[in-house]
């Protein structure tokens, strides 16, 4: 770049998208005269997911603007509880975020989620279609624009994620409502009802059962119940919830 000199400074929370040389407050940058502050911001490392607000010699600025000599322009992290306008809040994973899918769904979270690599076009062109919040940490792919909205995963931990994505987007909860396995609904079903779907040991240990209205998977309180339930109680404890209860199996 041979255009006009800049001063930069990322918030702390997005320090760990840009070089270390920049992660120590304001520092120069460059431009070529042409480019939007947007485009600027991804090209040092920031997704645009990622950006509340842009200031500009303190003054709130668009993406679009083309930065000028000797402005210093500051890029501030999104505010939590993050507000997503336009459609109920629902959530698309890609394919390495498979344990988060399955712990939202848990809390009641709707989370589609693509447990094989179909590629960053079909990934955010159903983000858009479905209106759903694009869930990554492939910065590469927040940062298409077909996305109808995204927010990275800043951590590889999923109970980290979780509650990076819980306090976020502040979902509302209901523990319990939906298939782990396909996102679908969970209904209440009598044994007799769902008897053939189960081994022998399950007919005879258990009479409680849930079923999803979509895959058809029964559920019940079955071994692993207690560690789901721990899951449940911590994020309800911290984040709240409403719904039904229904079993986990």
């Amino acid at each position: 770049m041979n255009g006009p000199e800049i001063t930069f400074e990322v918030a702390p929370e997005l320090r760990l998208f840009v070089s270390h040389g920049r992660r120590r407050g304001r520092t120069a940058v460059t431009t070529d005269g042409s480019s939007t502050l947007g485009h600027l911001v991804e090209s040092l490392g920031v997704p645009l997911t990622e950006v509340g607000h842009l200031l500009v010699d303190g003054l709130t600025v668009p993406a679009s603007h083309v930065p000028r000599t000797g402005e210093h322009v500051e890029v501030c992290a999104v505010r939590r509880p993050q507000q997503i306008p336009g459609a109920p809040l629902r959530f698309l994973l890609d394919v390495h975020l498979g344990t988060l899918a399955r712990r939202l769904r848990l809390l009641g979270v709707d989370a589609a989620y693509e447990s094989e690599d179909i590629g960053d076009p079909a990934l955010a062109a159903l983000s858009a279609r479905q209106r759903r919040v694009m869930l990554s940490r492939d910065r590469g792919l927040l940062r298409r624009r077909e996305i109808w909205a995204g927010a990275y995963v800043y951590s590889d931990k999923p109970d980290e994620q979780l509650r990076d994505v819980l306090g976020r987007f502040a979902p509302a909860l209901a523990p319990w409502t939906r298939c782990t396995a396909c996102n679908g609904e969970l209904t209440e079903a009598d044994k007799e009802s769902v008897i053939s779907r189960l081994e022998q040991g399950t007919q005879a240990g258990y009479d409680v059962f849930a079923q999803c209205t979509a895959c058809g998977r029964v559920y019940w309180r079955g071994a692993h119940h207690a560690r789901l339930e721990a899951i449940v109680t911590d994020a309800v404890r911290e984040f709240g919830g409403t719904g039904r209860q229904t079993p986990a199996g």
